[in-house]
C-alpha cells in the first residue's frame, strides 16, 4: 500500500507531463523528487521495522533522528543537482560543500524554525546573491523535499487519533495545507487539506479561510480554467490569499499534490490578480 502511493504521484507527474507542456519542465523534475522520496521513505521504513507506533499524544515533530537522516543527504543533494531547476541546483551544490555541519543546520532550521515561516514567495526565476532571501529560501525548500518522506513515515506510524474542530494547520506536524481535496459525499463533495509535510489529510470547513479564519460567503470566491475545470483556486478577499484544491469527483484519477504543481496557469492568474498564495510547492511557485 505504502509504495503504491508513491508509484501513483510518479505516473501521475509522467502522465500530466506528456498533456501540460506547460508545466513539463516542473513535473519532470517532481517526478526525479518522486523517485528519491519513495527510496527514501523505503529506508526509512526498513530502518525502523518493528518499532512501536508513535503514540497520538506526542507532537511529530518532536521526533528527529538525524542519526537515521544525515547519511541519506549527500546522494539527494547529488540527485538533486543534475536534477533540479537552476536555482535549486546551485543551492544544492553550495549545501554539499558545506558538509555534515551544514546540513544538520539546514535540516533542523526547517524542522523546528516554524514551517510557516521557511518558505517565501517565490525563488525559481532569476539569479541570486548568496545569502539572499531566494538563496535562503531555496536551502528552505531543499530540506523540505528531503524531510517529506521522514515526515511522512511519521504521520503513517503514529497511532490514530480523533481531531476536534477543522484546523487551519496540520494537527499532526503544525504544518500548512498544501492544498485542498474535494471527494464524493451525498448529493455534493466533502473538503479535507493536504498537509504540505506529513501529507496528513484532515476534515476542513467548505467556506472557510485557512489563513485568516475568514467565513463569510462574500469574501470567499473560487475560479477555475475550463481546460482544468478540476483544479480550483479558492481565494479569500480579506486576507488576499490563495489556496488550490483539486475536486476528484471531476476527474478521479488526479493525485492532489501532483496536479497542484501541474496547474501553473492558475498561479499566474492568481498572482496577477493580488493574491498571495498560501502555502509554496517545491518549486518555490
Amino acid at each position: 500500500m505504502i509504495p503504491a502511493k508513491w508509484d501513483r504521484r510518479i505516473r501521475r507527474a509522467n502522465d500530466l507531463a506528456s498533456s501540460s507542456p506547460f508545466a513539463a519542465e516542473a513535473l519532470t523534475f517532481y517526478e526525479h523528487v518522486a523517485k528519491f522520496q519513495k527510496g527514501l521513505y523505503a529506508n526509512i521504513q526498513n530502518a525502523l521495522k518493528g518499532t512501536k507506533k508513535t503514540p497520538a499524544t506526542r507532537p511529530l515533530r518532536d521526533e528527529l533522528d538525524l542519526f537515521l537522516l544525515l547519511p541519506q543527504f549527500s546522494p539527494f543533494l547529488s540527485a538533486i543537482e543534475h536534477a533540479a531547476p537552476k536555482l535549486l541546483a546551485q543551492a544544492a551544490s553550495g549545501l554539499a560543500s558545506q558538509g555534515p555541519a551544514g546540513w544538520q543546520q539546514a535540516i533542523e532550521h526547517f524542522w523546528f524554525a516554524g514551517l510557516e515561516n521557511s518558505l517565501t514567495p517565490p525563488v525559481i526565476e532569476g539569479p541570486s546573491a548568496p545569502g539572499s532571501s531566494a538563496e535562503n529560501t531555496a536551502v528552505s525548500l531543499l530540506a523540505w523535499i528531503f524531510l517529506q518522506p521522514y515526515a511522512e513515515f511519521l504521520a503513517d506510524h503514529r497511532e490514530s487519533e480523533v481531531i476536534d474542530g477543522t484546523p487551519s494547520t496540520c494537527p499532526l506536524c503544525g504544518a500548512l495545507p498544501i492544498v485542498g481535496v474535494l471527494r464524493s459525499e451525498g448529493d455534493g463533495a466533502k473538503k479535507s487539506l493536504l498537509c504540505m509535510l506529513c501529507a496528513h489529510e484532515w476534515r476542513f470547513r467548505r467556506v472557510y479561510c485557512p489563513s485568516c479564519g475568514e467565513e463569510r460567503e462574500p469574501q470567499m470566491a473560487f475560479y477555475s480554467a475550463p481546460e482544468i475545470a478540476h483544479v480550483r483556486v479558492d481565494v479569500c478577499d480579506t486576507c488576499h490569499t490563495y489556496l488550490k484544491s483539486v475536486d476528484l469527483t471531476k476527474t478521479g484519477l488526479a493525485v492532489p499534490v501532483v496536479d497542484e504543481i501541474a496547474t501553473i496557469p492558475l498561479d499566474v492568474w492568481a498572482l496577477q490578480h493580488g493574491y498571495r498564495k498560501l502555502q509554496l510547492n517545491i518549486l518555490g511557485i
